[in-house]
């Protein structure tokens, strides 16, 4: 379930100090103004976002990086930038900035083009940085990676060590899918045969994919009544 972005702000600016409230107050109203500022090569908000590892300074012992993740994930909404502007800020990006551009993207309001937004989770799904990984597979990957893509996500997370509480939507997806149970079976066996453990939570996962999946609502059944397509 995502946070709201307003709770989010809300204890953002709490653990802030005074100085760095006001930051990320001008930060968002620029943000937000982003418009205004068309034909800039950088516009005012990039700059903040780079800018918010060295500008959250904690109010008490909070972790500022923390805090600049939460701060960029709010920039990002309020800025909405197309999936060209998201892709560029993506390419040159700090690890923890594409931490922040990932996991706002269930946030991001218009949505990015599908294409877009999906080319930069697949990115981070061929990376090995745990932290990536994780962030790749929330709410966005839950909602819009194809299946194939996404039982190849939960196998990475399986493969580098990512719990799969950190999977987005792995109840639903995983229910009744036989050939993600497939693929866990012989990863499972893999690491049986070399002497390896086999993680706990795929004993969990396979579980999930040996259920029955809810059958599929009528067409003219009320849209309440369906279920979220994956």
């Amino acid at each position: 379930m995502l946070t709201p972005l307003a709770s989010l702000r809300t204890g953002l600016e709490m653990q802030l100090e005074a100085g760095a409230r006001e930051w990320l107050r001008q930060a968002l109203a620029d943000a937000a103004d982003t418009p205004r500022h068309a034909g800039q090569a950088v516009p005012p908000w990039e700059r903040h976002f780079a800018a918010a590892g060295r500008r959250c300074v904690p109010a008490h012992g909070e972790d500022p990086g923390s805090l600049a993740e939460t701060a960029r994930v709010l920039l990002l909404h309020a800025a909405s930038p197309d999936g060209p502007a998201l892709a560029r800020l993506y390419e040159h990006a700090t690890a923890p900035e594409r931490h922040a551009v990932l996991l706002a993207l269930p946030h991001l309001d218009p949505p990015p083009e599908a294409r877009a937004a999906l080319a930069l989770v697949e990115d981070a799904l061929r990376s090995n940085d745990t932290r990536l990984i994780a962030a790749a597979l929330g709410p966005y990957a839950a909602g819009h990676l194809d299946p194939h893509q996404w039982r190849h996500g939960v196998l990475k997370c399986l493969f580098t060590g990512v719990p799969l509480s950190a999977v987005a939507g792995l109840e639903r997806r995983a229910r009744g899918d036989a050939e993600l149970g497939r693929m866990l079976t012989d990863y499972a066996r893999e690491r049986t045969a070399a002497g390896r453990t086999v993680p706990e939570d795929l004993h969990h996962a396979l579980k999930l994919t040996a259920e029955t999946a809810p059958e599929a609502a009528p067409a003219d059944a009320p849209e309440s009544s369906r279920p979220e397509e994956p």
